[in-house]
């Protein structure tokens, strides 16, 4: 039912790219091409060489800098923030360019690939974005500020939420059946629980400006949802149904003790549903064959 058409994502698979093929490039030059103004120093002589251990790559935005101990804080979402140290041989990109150390800020969105050194956790490569990028992300309200204007939402397909400013003059609209559509939106429908499409630009700061908002469902609005089961698990009392009127599909959640008539269900089967939204799920309060 969430979709995630995220700019971001797409940009940080394309920097992991750009800069593996700009590391190759600079192996294959001679000594004095390798390094350019603003880049970083070749790591000393006197450290050893990076860990060759099993990489893994965590996404998420850097909480603080500590150049003293050389380790920064990444906070994940899901996870708690993590400690991660780095040195002269840790590489730093932006935009896809090797920058020096001293580049890196904090509250910058990083894609960090890391490796074991020991029992600590070592960045072999610093992957972050000058500016937000253009888009569109679609998801789960996790948090809203109106006095900031900041606004979190995340999707079951990310594991890191996508945070951004939501503009002055943003335009809100609620999307979907006529019930829910009439009624007038604003950032009053941005509660914890709402599901939204958020369009977006990049902003000053680099962080990304909101200027559309699309509502498409609220916590205790009603819906009444028409078409085919696609996935049916009875045990677990949960449904996807397909609804021709607008081609999405809902996971529909229904207690089997208080619809005895559930049991009937079967895969294609054509039904109506009648169900609330929590913030969470659908809950169907009544499901009729038609």
């Amino acid at each position: 039912m969430e979709r995630i058409i995220v700019a971001i994502i797409v940009a940080s698979v394309a920097l992991m790219q750009l800069s593996a093929a700009q590391a190759q490039q600079e192996q294959l030059s001679s000594p004095t091409s390798v390094l350019k103004t603003g880049e970083s120093a070749p790591a000393s002589a006197d450290l050893p060489p990076a860990p060759a251990g099993k990489s893994t790559i965590f996404g998420g935005e850097i909480r603080s800098i500590d150049p003293v101990r050389d380790e920064l804080v990444l906070k994940v979402y899901g996870e708690k923030p993590m400690k991660i140290l780095f040195d002269e041989r840790t590489l730093v990109y932006l935009d896809g360019k090797r920058i020096p150390l001293r580049g890196l800020r904090p509250e910058d969105h990083a894609s960090i690939e890391t490796t074991l050194d020991g029992t600590n956790i070592f960045a072999v490569s610093i992957h972050t974005l000058s500016r937000a990028p253009e888009g569109d992300y679609e998801g789960r309200v996790v948090s809203y500020d109106p006095g900031s204007g900041a606004l979190t939402v995340a999707s079951s397909a990310s594991l890191e939420p996508f945070t951004v400013q939501v503009a002055r003059e943003a335009s809100f609209v609620r999307e979907g059946q006529p019930a829910f559509a009439s009624v007038r939106s604003g950032p009053w429908d941005l509660r914890k629980g709402s599901l939204v499409a958020v369009e977006f630009e990049s902003g000053q700061g680099g962080r990304g400006m909101a200027d559309k908002i699309t509502v498409l469902a609220v916590p205790g609005a009603a819906f009444a949802f028409s078409g085919n089961i696609s996935s049916l698990d009875l045990h677990a009392g949960s449904l996807v149904l397909i609804d021709p009127r607008d081609q999405r599909s809902y996971q529909i959640s229904f207690g089997a003790a208080r619809m005895p008539s559930s049991e009937d269900l079967h895969l294609g089967e054509h039904v109506s549903v009648k169900a609330e939204y929590d913030g969470l799920r659908y809950i169907a309060s009544q499901i009729a064959p038609d």
